[in-house]
């Protein structure tokens, strides 16, 4: 049978002919064609089409193509299933449903960018598929670092050397001065849109965040800083404490009242008198 899509492919239009080549219709040709020109094409041709708008084999919701075949040929291979959702967070930008998906995203782009004729695309992608349902199927617990002795040399470099170097990162300081910059007139301040101006993606800040943030996360510092904030509020008579809630970006009163006390054991209210008393 022949299928046919969109030209320029990266992730979705080679994972899905690797996945119809291999488990659906080992006979199929794969054609690739401008936008416009699919559907003409794939009449001419008698061709199915997929990943394009308005067609049978396309997204649904969240889910890639790759997702619906898998749906559509009643393809149960957990291998296959564990690389759907590697596929659909390359492709779709969700890097966080798998941490793999930035790493596909990264070589598949490469390769679109050193390859400019689809169909030798393709036959570079479809090595790179097997290889990633080779490990989907086999290697998911290996870990490169196997050997007793490389173990041990990581665990000296965790414990001694990257304790000694104590050297913060230039995104880790620039980070802590957009977050004093913003931490008065940004009341929605998140990681996903500092990443953007760091360019560094945001799955890595998070998981690095807490290594020079007082081993905090990224929500926890950020209470904290409104926390310290709300205290310098409260030695001061003119706010009330619902005020205060308001000005240091808290949701309401009963939410500020919360995180105070589990950050400094008491409430508000307590706080404010026993520094009245000072």
């Amino acid at each position: 049978m022949k299928w046919i899509t969109r030209e320029r492919p990266k992730i979705d239009r080679i994972a899905c002919p690797w996945l119809i080549k291999r488990f659906v219709d080992t006979e199929a040709e794969i054609f690739y064609a401008p936008f416009d020109d699919v559907l003409p094409t794939a009449q001419s041709l008698n061709a199915i089409p997929f990943d394009l708008p308005g067609v049978e084999y396309t997204h649904y919701g969240d889910e890639c193509t790759f997702d619906y075949i898998l749906r559509k040929h009643k393809l149960t291979d957990p291998a296959l299933h564990r690389m759907a959702g590697i596929v659909r967070g390359a492709d779709t930008d969700r890097h966080d449903l798998a941490r793999e998906a930035s790493g596909l995203w990264a070589i598949s782009a490469g390769l679109a960018y050193n390859i400019t004729d689809d169909q030798q695309l393709l036959e570079r992608g479809m090595l790179l598929y097997d290889a990633l349902y080779s490990w989907a199927t086999h290697l998911q617990n290996e870990k490169h670092t196997q050997n007793p002795i490389e173990n041990l040399l990581l665990d000296v470099y965790k414990k001694y050397l990257k304790q000694k170097s104590g050297k913060t990162p230039a995104w880790a300081q620039e980070l802590k001065e957009i977050i004093q910059d913003q931490i008065d007139t940004n009341l929605t301040l998140s990681l996903t849109e500092i990443s953007q101006s760091l360019n560094v993606h945001p799955t890595y800040l998070s998981r690095e965040f807490s290594k020079y943030f007082d081993d905090l996360s990224f929500g926890d510092y950020i209470r904290k800083l409104r926390i310290e904030k709300a205290m310098v509020l409260l030695a001061l008579p003119q706010h009330s404490l619902a005020e205060i809630a308001y000005l240091t970006g808290f949701s309401d009163q009963s939410h500020f009242n919360r995180t105070f006390k589990k950050i400094t054991g008491k409430n508000p209210s307590e706080y404010r008198k026993a520094a009245a008393k000072k």
